[in-house]
């Protein structure tokens, strides 16, 4: 089955299942997946019901759609995102973001846990993603075109709104919490970087490291949609940590951080909702 095959079969399978066009798309990092509880009116989709869907296996992804009503705002959660290192190419990664798009979603909004590389970083702050790097990833736009979801060579020049930082910037100052700003860069896992490559990152111009959300929003972008990015800084990266890291200390943090999180996250929401 081709990669637009699978794409066009999947949605096919979730509009006969659910009634509901988003007008937002929210992607939830690892330890944020609580956040899904805020929707109202909801309807939930489990991805391994979806024939051919790729499957989240990490602990704290739930690994569902939820779909729902946020301060007015039509929003479909990934509750639980896929990641390459589980075994999924590039292409596999972003289906569900491709899925969004083609039952509505005009906005995507990006969350991860991330390593923090920027001088004076803290777990648990967050970072208003401001740019990426991709270069260490595969592209998940390679192989045959599809024309219905975008251009052969799509310009990334302005991958994150302008217009959605200034949101989110706006909500953060209100809401008094603290926001620094990024550059997010993508590796491809599961294995967490060598102090020397961190080094590295530091030098290219990356101020937070992770595994997800690059490739989610090159496809994005292919397609159109308008892109906002947070990460939440979960541990300072390899070389930087006085500690070994772990997958526990991630979830930990990102469990902590969760209600301010939330609060960023729910009126950021609202007022693109009423932008």
């Amino acid at each position: 089955m081709t990669v637009k095959e699978q794409l066009e079969s999947c949605i096919e399978f979730v509009r006969r299942r659910v009634d509901f066009q988003p007008e937002i798309a929210l992607v939830l990092g690892s330890g944020l997946g609580a956040f899904a509880e805020q929707l109202t009116d909801t309807q939930v989709l489990r991805y391994s019901d979806i024939p051919g869907f790729p499957v989240s296996t990490v602990a704290g992804h739930a690994g569902q759609f939820v779909f729902g009503t946020l301060n007015g705002a039509k929003v479909a959660v990934m509750q639980g995102r896929v990641h390459m290192y589980e075994g999924y190419t590039a292409q596999e990664a972003v289906l569900p973001i491709r899925l969004l798009h083609a039952l509505g979603a005009k906005i995507l909004f990006l969350t991860n846990a991330a390593g923090g590389i920027q001088a004076g970083m803290k777990a648990g702050e967050f970072m208003l993603i401001t740019d990426q790097i991709s270069s260490f990833v595969p592209s998940p736009l390679r192989g045959e075109n599809i024309d219905t979801l975008g251009v052969r060579f799509p310009d990334m020049s302005e991958i994150y709104s302008k217009r959605l930082q200034k949101i989110i910037r706006k909500v953060a100052v209100n809401a008094d919490i603290p926001l620094k700003e990024g550059v997010y860069l993508q590796t491809a896992g599961p294995a967490y970087e060598s102090p020397a490559e961190i080094r590295m990152f530091r030098l290219l111009g990356a101020d937070a490291v992770g595994m997800s959300t690059a490739i989610e929003a090159i496809a994005a972008r292919h397609m159109g949609m308008e892109i906002c990015g947070v990460s939440c800084i979960s541990n300072l990266a390899a070389g930087i940590s006085p500690h070994p890291l772990t997958h526990e200390e991630v979830k930990e943090a990102g469990d902590k951080a969760a209600p301010q999180f939330a609060e960023l996250v729910r009126q950021s929401v609202a007022a693109m909702h009423n932008a």
